[in-house]
C-alpha cells in the first residue's frame, strides 16, 4: 500500500513531458513550431541569428539533438544544403530523413521569388528553387504556420485538438498583426535601398519597397573595395535611402557605403533573436519595422 502510494505521488509530482520533440534548422521555424506548439512540443534550434545558415558546420551536437527528433523543420529551397543532409544521415533518425512526414521544408508551401533563369556557377551562391529566405513576408508565415500545424497533428494525434486550436489561434493574431504592420509601414513604399545579400528580398517586396544596389557582387561573394566603389557611383545616380543588412551580415562593407554615401546602414534582426527586441515573431516584426521607419525619416 505504501509503495503504490509513493507510485502515485511521484506520477503527481513527475513533471509533464513534451509530445513531440522538434529540430529546428533556424530560430524562426523554431519560434512558429512554438508558437503552434505551446506546451506539448520541445524545441531545439540548430542554429541562431548571429549564423550565416548557408554555413553551417554538422557538429556532433546537432547530430545529437537531430537523432531525437520526431520532426525536423527546415527552409528548405537549398538554404540548409551544406549541412542538413550530413546531420539527417549522420542522425540514423529515420523519421526527419528527405521524403519522410517527420522532415517538414518550409518553401514547400509558399511560391518562391527570384527563380534564376539559368544556373551557372560563376554567378554566384544562387538557388535553383527561387530565393529561400520566405520568412520576411507575414503571409508566408501564415502559409507555412497552416502546413506545420498540420503536420504536428498527424505526428501526435493525442494532440491534434490542441495544435489545432493554437494554429487558429496563432493565425487570427497574426492577422491582426499584419494589418497593423502594413498600415504602419506604408511609408516605406517605394523607397530605394542598398542590401548586404538578398537575404530580405520578400521583406522588401512586401512593403514595396526598392532594392537599386546590392554589396556583394554575386550572391555568396563577399563584397571587395572595387564592388563596392563600382556601387557607390552607380548610386550618385540612383540614389538610395538606405543600405541594409541582417544582423549575421559583415557590418563593415554597409558602413562603408554608408559614410560614402550619405545614407544610414540599418541592421534588421533577420530572425528572431537578432536583437534583444527580436524576442518572437511578432516582436521580430515589430522591431524590424521601427528600425526602418526610423532610418526613413
Amino acid at each position: 500500500m505504501r509503495i503504490a502510494s509513493s507510485l502515485l505521488l511521484m506520477g503527481i509530482a513527475a513533471p509533464a513531458f513534451a509530445a513531440l520533440n522538434i529540430f529546428a534548422c533556424t530560430p524562426e521555424w523554431g519560434a512558429l513550431a512554438k508558437e503552434l506548439g505551446g506546451d506539448r512540443v520541445t524545441v531545439y534550434n540548430a542554429t541562431t541569428a548571429l549564423q550565416d545558415p548557408h554555413r553551417i558546420e554538422a557538429r556532433p551536437s546537432l547530430i545529437a539533438r537531430a537523432r531525437s527528433a520526431d520532426l525536423a523543420v527546415c527552409t528548405g529551397a537549398e538554404l540548409e544544403v551544406g549541412w542538413m543532409p550530413l546531420v539527417q544521415t549522420q542522425s540514423g533518425n529515420r523519421k526527419i530523413q528527405a521524403g519522410q512526414r517527420g522532415f517538414v521544408e518550409a518553401t514547400d508551401f509558399v511560391e518562391l521569388i527570384e527563380k534564376p533563369t539559368r544556373l551557372d556557377r560563376s554567378l554566384g551562391d544562387i538557388h535553383a528553387a527561387g530565393n529561400p529566405h520566405i520568412h520576411l513576408d507575414p503571409r508566408n508565415i501564415a502559409a507555412v504556420a497552416v502546413g506545420l500545424g498540420e503536420r504536428m497533428a498527424e505526428l501526435d494525434g493525442a494532440n491534434k485538438a490542441y495544435f489545432g486550436e493554437r494554429t487558429q489561434s496563432f493565425l487570427a493574431r497574426w492577422g491582426e498583426a499584419r494589418a497593423r504592420w502594413e498600415q504602419v509601414a506604408a511609408p516605406l513604399r517605394g523607397t530605394a535601398v542598398v542590401v548586404h545579400h538578398r537575404n530580405i528580398s520578400y521583406l522588401i517586396a512586401w512593403l514595396g519597397m526598392r532594392e537599386v544596389g546590392t554589396l556583394e557582387p554575386k550572391p555568396g561573394l563577399p563584397p571587395s573595395s572595387a564592388s563596392l566603389t563600382e556601387l557607390l557611383s552607380t548610386l550618385r545616380k540612383t540614389p538610395a535611402k538606405m543600405v541594409l543588412r541582417a544582423a549575421y551580415n559583415d557590418a563593415r562593407p554597409s558602413q562603408w557605403l554608408s559614410e560614402r554615401a550619405g545614407v544610414p546602414a540599418v541592421m534588421l534582426p533577420y530572425t528572431v533573436g537578432g536583437t534583444d527586441a527580436a524576442k518572437d515573431l511578432f516582436s521580430l516584426y515589430d522591431d524590424t519595422l521601427a528600425r526602418l521607419l526610423e532610418a526613413s525619416r
